[in-house]
C-alpha cells in the first residue's frame, strides 16, 4: 500500500476549511485527523475514505461505496471507513459536508468507547 504526496496535498487543500486538519503516514497510508480526531484516511493506491457511522451510512450505501478493507484476501470486517465517491472528492464544499458528517461519526464513536 502507498499513498502519493500529491492526493494527500489535494485532500488538505479541498479540506483546508474545515479547521486544524493534517495527515500522518501510518502502515504504509495516510490518517487524516481534524483537531486531534481520527477521521479518515487515503490508503490502496490514493483512495479517500472517511469515517462511517448512523448518521451517513446511508450516503454510502446509495452511492455504492465499498469499505475500506486493510487485507483484500481476508474477509470484511466491519466497515467503518468508506470510500468517497469521486464527484465528491473533486468538490471542495461537498467533500467538507461529508468530512463534516464523518467527524460526528468519529466522535459518536469515540463517546461510545467512554
Amino acid at each position: 500500500m502507498h499513498t502519493s504526496d500529491e492526493l494527500c496535498r489535494f485532500v488538505l487543500e479541498q479540506l483546508a476549511s474545515l479547521g486544524d486538519v493534517e495527515a500522518r503516514r501510518m502502515f504504509g497510508g495516510r490518517g487524516l485527523y481534524c483537531n486531534g480526531v481520527f477521521f479518515g484516511l487515503i490508503a490502496r493506491d490514493d483512495v479517500l475514505y472517511l469515517r462511517a457511522g448512523a448518521g451517513n451510512v446511508a450516503d454510502y450505501d446509495a452511492r455504492g461505496m465499498p469499505a475500506f478493507r486493510p487485507f483484500p484476501d481476508r474477509p470484511q470486517v466491519g466497515g467503518r471507513y468508506r470510500e468517497v465517491p469521486p464527484d465528491v472528492l473533486e468538490d471542495a464544499e461537498r467533500l467538507i459536508e461529508w468530512a463534516r458528517r464523518a467527524l460526528d461519526a468519529a466522535g459518536a464513536a469515540r463517546g461510545r468507547r467512554r
